[in-house]
């Protein structure tokens, strides 16, 4: 169970690599003109930037990495816990 939260953790850790990457490949086009569907993923798949424009405050890069990557996690032990108890009632 281990292995498969932390893999939920690299993957979190990846999506916001992956929006970095974006980022800098769109670089002189402001985020906020982003076309709404990219806006609306990169809220769905990084909460802490919801909640950082939710609550008005700034975060850094290194800490949107180990936020998200903890929010992966999280999720990971969430499914992995429930995914073994519905596998254990069978």
């Amino acid at each position: 169970m281990k292995y498969r939260i932390s893999m939920w953790a690299s993957a979190g850790l990846v999506v916001v690599g992956c929006w970095r990457l974006y980022g800098f490949a769109t670089a002189p086009i402001p985020i906020t003109a982003a076309e709404p569907i990219v806006w609306t993923l990169v809220r769905l798949t990084c909460p802490v930037v919801f909640a950082s424009f939710y609550f008005h405050f700034g975060i850094g890069f290194y800490w949107v990495l180990l936020a998200n990557a903890a929010t992966y996690a999280l999720v990971g032990l969430i499914v992995e816990t429930l995914r073994q108890q519905l596998n254990h009632a069978k």
